[in-house]
């Protein structure tokens, strides 16, 4: 049966900084993003060079390569691990031919941001991260009118006028979002101060490691929870209270993932205010991954990077269901400090609400 899925050829390059097991995790976890996106990958190029070409990313015969695959395969979409310069993207796709849509990591994943968002907030923070990646990129979309003139005499005015103007509208448009993100901020502030007194717990870690699970869980609730990456934006929070009056609020975040877009987390800082504001941070993370060091990185960045990683936290370590004794044992001797559990099972969950029930103390009923 033909698939209907839009087909990726995915690429990569491995500089002489990056270890093969994290350049192999990388790629392969691009790869999820295409199908998390609604794509297929059908096929990899990858190329070791000690840093990126200036001018095309790859080689100039890597591209050649490239261009000759995607023939082959009848693929007119391609998606690099890394982020593009506008000018190489240009360049590639001058290479490649006018049909053909070529993607960097970081706009995959504004691009999944944009099919997740579901409340005004969060589609207003993907917006806004969209027009920061894109205005850059505006630069030689007009540049077809030069080559079309055969030089820069009456050439100049059109190509000029239009990219000016489609700078204003960018720039007023990200002015317009800044502010009613700044307002959605407010209000966000006005419910926080009237849990002040309640313990707040910020759920966070690598994205599809279970922390809406955990959510559901703890609290025995319902919120939205699939396996794939990112399947939620939007914060979300419950409570939990036990039969001395011991109150608790669990907020679910987005979910990490390397080498996420600087401007989609500056977006994002209003909803990760709830993670700057908590008592205590759950930092969850899929026992089970291979990459479990390499996810544990990722998260302990952004937590500096939003001068949060000094605050009281727990490291738990979820779906040791699927883990077999021996890879259970050595990662007790590893993070002989986590918590082990289940989420899905609820092995482990009754130790972890103590300890969190332990710090909280009693609250107000």
């Amino acid at each position: 049966m033909q698939s209907d899925k839009e087909k990726f050829v995915v690429v990569g390059l491995r500089t002489r900084e990056q270890t093969k097991r994290f350049y192999d995790e990388s790629i392969q976890e691009l790869e999820q993003l295409v199908e998390t996106a609604g794509g297929k990958a059908i096929a990899r190029l990858e190329q070791s060079l000690n840093s990126p070409v200036s001018a095309t990313f790859i080689g100039k015969g890597k591209l050649m390569q490239l261009k000759e695959l995607m023939e082959a395969e009848d693929c007119d979409s391609v998606v690099f691990d890394e982020d593009l310069k506008p000018s190489q993207a240009r360049n590639i796709e001058s290479a490649l031919g006018e049909n053909v849509k070529v993607l960097d990591r970081s706009g995959l994943i504004l691009d999944i941001f944009a099919t997740r968002a579901r409340t005004t907030e969060s589609r207003i923070q993907v917006e806004l991260a969209q027009l920061e990646y894109l205005r850059p990129r505006l630069a030689g979309m007009w540049e077809h009118l030069s080559r079309q003139y055969g030089g820069s005499i009456g050439a100049r005015g059109p190509g000029e006028t239009q990219l000016e103007t489609d700078h204003r509208v960018i720039d007023k448009r990200i002015a317009l979002l800044k502010d009613k993100l700044e307002k959605v901020e407010k209000q966000r502030a006005n419910r926080r101060k009237s849990r002040r007194g309640v313990f707040r717990v910020s759920l966070l870690g690598y994205t599809n490691a279970g922390k809406s699970t955990l959510l559901n869980a703890l609290t025995n609730s319902d919120a939205y929870a699939e396996n794939k990456l990112f399947a939620t934006l939007d914060p979300r929070t419950r409570t939990y209270r036990d039969a001395w009056g011991t109150k608790v609020l669990f907020t679910d975040t987005v979910g990490f993932i390397r080498k996420l877009p600087h401007h989609l987390i500056e977006s994002f800082r209003s909803t990760l205010a709830e993670a700057v504001e908590a008592d205590m941070l759950l930092i969850i993370a899929d026992a089970s991954h291979p990459a479990l060091d390499d996810h544990l990185k990722v998260v302990w960045e952004e937590l500096a990077r939003l001068d949060i990683d000094e605050k009281q936290r727990v490291l738990v370590l979820n779906k040791v269901d699927v883990l077999d004794e021996f890879a259970l044992s050595d990662l007790h001797r590893a993070y002989p400090d986590a918590a082990f559990i289940s989420a899905v099972l609820g092995d482990g969950l009754p130790e972890l609400l103590e300890s969190i029930l332990g710090l909280a103390g009693p609250s107000e009923k």
